[in-house]
């Protein structure tokens, strides 16, 4: 009986179906990202490249205003926008997933509800939330009020203390839809046999979640955790959306992104270049730091349960 043999592509076959991928990533990443850690190396007036200062640009973050106090502030901001959506993007979404992997019926209706709004532009969500939420005309405060909760209506985005986490949970109720398919895909893929073993052992349908699905889902909520932190360093279309790129009002929905932005092409000083440029490289390496170390530590406690 004669053994199939599998024919392996020759390298500079397997190159050349590589080559496109790896251009469009040399193009689009690493030579944006290679040029603004050389602009950020130099100072500017304007758009004219002058001399090397060295670290210069990034000690400016630190020690000059207005970015020593707008750095520190727009960073907790994606970090509570990280935190906010782990808990109630992420977990929601685990929790949706596992309910409609119990239930086969009607499951790819809600998956397909629940998806499409991660589907629209963030621009447009975000816009679209802004008229919702809006105290003259929006329907949200009419409703409120036309059911005798007027004390909770108010200017939800006009306010410090609320308008955060209307962008934490405007940003959650979007991406939603994005752990719920990753972990509907992963649910679908366990063995059976696990459950079955559990509930010949007696175990309840929650002791099954907890003590068998949940520990082989630690790869994928790995995954999405490391995503999910990316996504909310990165975020950018909802905040400027609700926000404008101030990062109204008094700066309570002020994000990295709205930084770099507004320092490159709103705030008018001839080293406009130069300084927005660190801010990037700064978020680059917070994210990549970030993303390695959560990484390595899912790794561990996946070792550590199997």
């Amino acid at each position: 009986m004669s053994r199939r043999r599998t024919a392996a592509l020759p390298t500079p076959v397997a190159l050349l179906f590589l080559l496109p991928a790896a251009a469009l990533f040399a193009v689009f990443v690493l030579y944006p990202m290679a040029t603004a850690l050389t602009y950020s190396l130099f100072s500017w007036r304007g758009t004219a490249q002058e001399e090397f200062v060295g670290a210069a640009n990034f000690v400016a973050l630190f020690t000059t205003e207005p970015y020593r106090s707008q750095l520190p502030r727009a960073f907790g901001h994606n970090a509570l926008l990280f935190a906010g959506a782990m808990v109630a993007q992420n977990t929601v979404g685990l929790l949706l997933a596992y309910v409609l992997h119990q239930r086969a019926r009607f499951r790819r209706l809600f998956q397909v509800l629940f998806t499409m709004p991660y589907l629209v532009s963030p621009l447009v969500v975000g816009y679209l939330w802004s008229l919702l939420l809006s105290p003259l005309f929006g329907p949200v405060n009419a409703l409120l009020r036309a059911v005798g909760l007027d004390a909770v209506a108010q200017p939800w985005l006009g306010d410090p203390d609320t308008a955060l986490w209307v962008v934490v949970l405007v940003t959650a109720w979007q991406w939603v839809g994005f752990p719920l398919l990753v972990y509907g895909a992963a649910l679908g893929a366990l063995d059976p046999s696990t459950q079955e073993a559990a509930m010949l052992d007696g175990a309840s349908s929650a002791q099954r979640f907890w003590h068998v699905t949940l520990p082989l889902l630690t790869p994928v909520i790995g995954t999405v955790s490391v995503l999910t932190f990316i996504f909310s360093m990165e975020a950018f279309p909802i905040p400027y959306a609700l926000g404008g790129s101030s990062g109204s009002p008094a700066g309570a929905t002020d994000v990295m992104s709205l930084l770099f932005y507004r320092t490159a092409f709103h705030s008018g000083a001839s080293n406009a270049i130069g300084v927005s440029s660190a801010v990037a490289i700064v978020l680059f390496l917070v994210i990549v730091g970030v993303s390695v170390a959560f990484t390595r530590w899912f790794r561990g406690v996946e070792r550590r349960l199997t």
